[in-house]
C-alpha cells in the first residue's frame, strides 16, 4: 500500500501528538506533516512561504480554533480554489456546536469528527479516520490531481 501525505493543521501540542502516536501505533506508513495555524495551513497547501517543497497532501486534518486563521476560514479558501478543493478535507475539532457542523458541511467538509477527550478514544478515532481515507476510499493518484 503506498503510503498518503496527511496534513494535520492543530495548534494543540498535546492534539498534535496524540495524532502523531495514534498514526505510530496503528503502524501507518502515512506521511505526517503539521501546521499550527491556518495561514500556515495555506501557505504549504500553496508551497508559499518556506513550504515550496511541500509534499500535495492526500487528506488534511483541520482544527476549527486555530490562531491567525480559523478552520472555517481554511476550509472556505481551501474549498474555493480550483487547485486544491479535490483534497478531502476532515474537521477533526472539539466543538460540538451544531452550528459548526452545519457550516462545515456548507463549506465542503468531507466529515466532521469531534475530539474525545478520553486518549483510547481518540487514538481509535484517528485510526478509524486513517483506516477509512487509506483502504475504504479511493484517492486520485498524487500525479492526476485536478
Amino acid at each position: 500500500m503506498i503510503p498518503i501525505e496527511v496534513l494535520l493543521v492543530e495548534d494543540d501540542q498535546g492534539d498534535i501528538l496524540l495524532t502523531r502516536e495514534a498514526f505510530e501505533l496503528n503502524k501507518v506508513k502515512n506521511r505526517l506533516h503539521v501546521v499550527n495555524d491556518g495561514e500556515q495551513a495555506l501557505a504549504f497547501l500553496r508551497r508559499e512561504e518556506g513550504y515550496s517543497d511541500a509534499p500535495r497532501p492526500d487528506l488534511v486534518l483541520l482544527d476549527l480554533n486555530l490562531p491567525r486563521m480559523d478552520g472555517m476560514e481554511v476550509l472556505e479558501e481551501v474549498k474555493a480554489d480550483a487547485a486544491l478543493r479535490s483534497i478531502p478535507v476532515v474537521i477533526l475539532t472539539t466543538s460540538e456546536a451544531e452550528e459548526d457542523i452545519i457550516r462545515s458541511y456548507q463549506l465542503h467538509a468531507n466529515a466532521y469528527v469531534t475530539k474525545p477527550v478520553d486518549f483510547d478514544q481518540f487514538i481509535r478515532v484517528v485510526r478509524q479516520i486513517d483506516n477509512f481515507f487509506v483502504t475504504v476510499v479511493k484517492l486520485p493518484n498524487q500525479g492526476h490531481r485536478l
